[in-house]
């Protein structure tokens, strides 16, 4: 009879304990946490300015039960990579565009979780004090990414160096496109987007359009070097971007959350003076 009891208090403990382990598992599924536990969250994040936002919000997400841990990267390919591989809960490095351009050209199934922030892109030059000084045959150095011509060119036409097809959306542009040039600009779009600066540095070319996470980073300020920056009604928001499905779990809803709050949109005009623009929706 003894033994009888204790092989059934055996039993009703590893049942107990794997209705535990079942329960535990769904809550880590569904991106939360009991009370008093914390949900981990990987974000993969360029250096500057995603990081450091990252960082001012990493003790606010603590108080919720969300221990944040950042990964940096210093390309726009490997962070998405290593958010299809799961080796990243989500990213937090790119605007909508290049996001959307990633997604058709490598089948990614991302969803954008939340816009946070607009970073103007800038035009600098050693050589010319404004777009206006520029010399006919003028070379212009852009982004490979061609997520970003458009962009780039969208700016341009506005600053009334050339015209665009009228037909073709301006977020889809390419150099093909530019149907007016009165300067006879000459565009090289060869170098990787981290390097422009450097490029920039060496004094290559007449001007180099630079986006603002790799100005800042290389110690540049974008409202006080550059020569020409994009307004702020730019649609390039750089977001969350997450797998399709763990957009409503609830560690991603609270980083979402949190970088939209007040206190880390004070942080961002702040510490950015305005080469960075915080959003809200």
């Amino acid at each position: 009879m003894k033994k009888w009891l204790t092989v059934l208090l055996s039993l009703s403990l590893a049942l107990v304990l794997a209705a535990c382990g079942t329960a535990k598992d769904e809550n880590n599924a569904s991106g939360g946490n009991n009370e008093g536990e914390t949900t981990e969250l990987v974000v993969g994040a360029s250096n500057v300015p995603h990081a450091e936002i990252l960082e001012e919000a990493k003790s606010i997400l603590a108080e919720q039960g969300v221990d944040l841990k950042i990964e940096t990267f210093q390309d726009y390919i490997i962070p998405n990579q290593a958010l299809e591989s799961k080796e990243l809960d989500a990213n937090y490095f790119q605007h909508i565009p290049y996001l959307e351009a990633q997604m058709a050209e490598h089948g990614y199934d991302f969803v954008n979780a939340g816009g946070i922030h607009i970073e103007p892109i800038g035009v600098y030059s050693k050589k010319y004090k404004s777009l206006d000084e520029l010399p006919d045959g003028a070379t212009i150095i852009m982004s490979s990414s061609v997520a970003d011509h458009g962009r780039i060119l969208t700016m341009l036409e506005k600053e009334g160096l050339i015209k665009l097809n009228a037909d073709v959306e301006k977020v889809k542009a390419t150099v093909d496109d530019v149907l007016e040039n009165a300067k006879n600009l000459k565009f090289q779009t060869e170098y990787e987007a981290a390097l422009l600066p450097q490029i920039y540095n060496n004094d290559e070319g007449d001007a180099v359009l630079i986006n603002s996470n790799y100005a800042i980073d290389a110690g540049l300020n974008p409202l006080e070097d550059s020569i020409a920056i994009e307004d702020k009604e730019s649609p390039y928001v750089n977001v969350i971007a997450v797998r399709k499905g763990d957009e409503t779990k609830e560690a991603i809803t609270k980083l979402v959350e949190v970088l939209r709050s007040k206190e880390i949109q004070d942080f961002i005009l702040e510490k950015y003076k305005g080469a960075v623009v915080p959003v809200t929706e």
